[in-house]
């Protein structure tokens, strides 16, 4: 990663998060999507049929020239003409090629991404042919020089008002920003480029190898037009749209319109099989052409991890629920494919050049895997974009220094102690002053905390938790973390405390190091990979009844280690046996303990699920039981679930991101008069109660084990 290119990138940013109407659009967008999502999805078992598309995207992928093949014989047999192109200078040629042979010189288009892939429209412009987009939103942005900012909703940047501007240029008569009317100015403008085409561009959602059909699913009425009226339709699908038949065809559009724009069904679903009839063919019928672009999927496709990138059916729901697209907009969050789908496809489609940058963009909060209707682990593949190209390009100063101090645990931790003394001149009150700023610039709009006088290691005495029991209900290991062992061990303790009071014995493996999380999101596979196996080490599963956890962000790591270790290794088993004992402390309370605090006076509380908690564990619940449970007069949320921008180091390389997304945390719980705000997450604190003092706020932010030990 380039500082310049970086920082030229932050640049754009910053300006892209300057454009109100876009804020706004996205913002209205994301809501509504939410409630429309999760409406339309109701009374469908969803996490079967996203098993079901994964699978068929899957055997699919699998079987690609099989598929190709069956659809090329039968396709050609209904007078279809098949071709495969390796490449998107291979099928910008065929299409070129395709027109010279028809004589054809007017060329309208419907939407398709794997035409935007190609960049097909600048590549026919110069070869001297007219292009003529005719979905509404992608003849706006062609007219404006621009490619889209969503999969879905190409102009959704873009207000009424720029629109009608944008009309009466090119209708040389003003024109109002009445939506009606200005559908109606297009409809008008558009008509007559439909008759008079000589060619007709479309995508295809799917195409099915048993009938040679393809299937375009759309909100607008142009793909049929562009498909039928002109005498040459060539339709241009990557080799991931094949799939065997209608069967698996029907059993994505459950999901597809769904997960798009949160709709139970688009408009138009329509089925092409063979030529169809034009009247424009001057007697020579109707020529059609399919061309399967290659563009490296058939070795994606052989990849064991990044082959599930192939399973993506176009559906833009990870820009949807992004929190950093919400803010910036697609035309900085993608360079073709848009969210985070795209932050993975640049790399392989069109250069790490396109995406050295991108890629840093991503929080690790994991709301597009959650979303994503196929099934794609799609944090794991952008961490292992991230790698690749730390690996090809050189790793920078900052990569190198965490690698070398996080894997040499003994080292690391005499930096820290030397640390702790260092601070002494500039520590007031538990916070840093002065220095942070010096040093990491942007990072200054929220206080940081010092390192505790004495971590948690220090004032462990197994004595206390582990022998003082003669007859403990369990035998637990407790991973401490980083920032709980050495800046907030607070929190461990009144956990602990609270255990033992409950009769569990916990012991505290002293040669545990960093859960390795901040190495593989600076794309460090080998040291991650190292850190986790000394971990293994250090704490054997077997021993224990469960792996408690305290910060979310260290228990959802720890829960990869099985991938991150690789099935070959000598202690996957081991790998795996820790993965299933590791639970979050309000987990193990609520629903292993059965826990009842006391209850005492209610306090004006909100809770902030942290995302490797609520997506990354799957344990949302559990917290907000033990809440309720204490009497806390708990105040409800829409956006409990929304990042808080902390991100590791994401928020000292976009801080302008980061800031803004715990800006609207804190405005929400002001205007809710909370009291405290509750969470599962050091990090989530760091971010939260830092960002709460530099602004003055009045609430405390606390973690549930200081809030449940409190009511005790």
């Amino acid at each position: 990663m380039s500082n310049k290119t970086l920082k030229a990138y932050r640049s754009k940013i910053k300006e892209a998060m300057q454009e109100p109407f876009q804020r706004k659009a996205l913002e209205n967008f994301t809501t509504s999507y939410r409630l429309g999502r999760e409406k339309n999805f109701s009374g469908i078992d969803l996490p079967r049929l996203v098993q079901s598309i994964s699978d068929i995207k899957d055997d699919a992928s699998n079987r690609q020239m099989e598929l190709f093949e069956q659809f090329r014989e039968v396709a050609e047999a209904k007078g279809v003409r098949v071709h495969l192109a390796r490449t998107a200078t291979e099928a910008n040629d065929l299409v070129e090629r395709i027109a010279a042979e028809n004589n054809c010189q007017r060329v309208v288009k419907s939407k398709s991404m794997t035409a935007e892939e190609i960049h097909l429209n600048q590549h026919l412009e110069s070869a001297g042919l007219e292009v003529v987009e005719t979905d509404l939103g992608e003849w706006i942005i062609q007219l404006r020089g621009e490619g889209p900012s969503h999969m879905v909703m190409p102009a959704i940047h873009l207000s009424r008002d720029e629109v009608s501007r944008l009309f009466t240029q090119v209708t040389e008569r003003e024109q109002d920003n009445d939506i009606g009317n200005l559908v109606k100015v297009a409809r008008r403008e558009l008509r007559q480029r439909f008759a008079d085409a000589d060619m007709g561009v479309t995508g295809a959602n799917f195409a099915l190898a048993e009938t040679g059909t393809l299937g375009i699913v759309s909100n607008e009425g142009n793909a049929r037009l562009v498909s039928t009226l002109p005498r040459v339709h060539v339709a241009i699908a990557g080799l991931d749209k094949l799939i065997p038949g209608m069967e698996e065809a029907l059993t994505i559009l459950r999901g597809l319109p769904r997960n798009a724009t949160g709709q139970a069904i688009t408009s138009y679903v329509s089925w092409i099989t063979g030529n169809t009839e034009c009247l424009a063919d001057d007697g020579e019928g109707k020529k059609t052409h399919v061309i399967f672009l290659d563009n490296g999927r058939r070795a994606l496709a052989e990849d064991p991890v990044f082959s599930q990138a192939l399973r993506c059916v176009r559906c833009g729901a990870c820009a949807n629920v992004c929190p950093v697209y919400r803010l910036v907009g697609g035309h900085q969050y993608g360079y073709v494919y848009i969210g985070a789908i795209g932050l993975v496809l640049t790399y392989f489609m069109h250069g790490r050049d396109k995406d050295r940058d991108l890629v840093q963009n991503c929080l690790n909060c994991q709301a597009c895997r959650e979303a994503c209707i196929a099934g794609i682990d799609l944090p794991r593949l952008i961490s292992g974009v991230r790698a690749a190209i730390t690996e090809q390009e050189g790793r920078p100063w900052i990569n190198s220094a965490a690698s070398a101090l996080l894997t040499h645990r003994k080292l690391f931790h005499s930096c820290l102690k030397a640390a702790r003394f260092a601070q002494k001149p500039m520590t007031r009150k538990g916070y840093l002053r002065h220095l942070p700023l010096a040093l990491l610039g942007e990072f200054g709009d929220k206080e940081l905390p010092a390192l505790a006088g004495q971590p948690f290691r220090n004032r462990y005495r197994e004595e206390d938790y582990v022998h003082s029991l003669s007859a403990p209900r369990y035998r637990v290991a407790v991973f401490s973390g980083c920032l709980q062992d050495f800046v907030y061990p607070e929190q461990l303790v009144a956990g602990l405390d609270l255990l033992h009071r409950e009769n569990v014995a916990v012991h505290f493996p002293r040669e545990q190091g960093c859960c390795g999380l901040p190495l593989a999101m600076l794309g460090e596979s080998g040291p991650a990979r190292e850190v986790a196996a000394h971990n293994l080490a250090a704490m054997d599963p077997a021993e224990h009844d469960y792996i408690l956890v305290f910060c979310a962000s260290c228990g959802s790591h720890l829960q990869d280690y099985p991938e991150l270790l690789g099935h070959e290794s000598a202690t996957s088993a081991k790998a795996v046996q820790l993965a299933d004992k590791v639970m979050d402390f309000s987990s193990f309370v609520e629903n292993v303990l059965g826990h009842q605090p006391a209850r005492g006076k209610p306090t004006r509380t909100a809770y902030h699920a942290p995302c490797h908690l609520c997506r990354g564990m799957g344990a949302g619940e559990a917290p907000r039981q033990l809440l309720r449970k204490a009497n806390m007069e708990y105040v409800q949320n829409d956006e409990e679930e929304t990042c808080c921008g902390l991100g590791g180091t994401y928020s000292v390389k976009f801080p302008e991101v980061s800031n803004e997304l715990i800006e609207k945390k804190l405005a929400m719980w002001r205007d809710h008069n909370v009291e405290q705000v509750v969470t599962d997450c050091p990090g989530c604190i760091l971010q939260m109660r830092g960002s709460a003092r530099k602004r003055g706020e009045s609430f405390r932010v606390l973690h549930t084990a200081e809030v449940i030990g409190e009511k005790i």
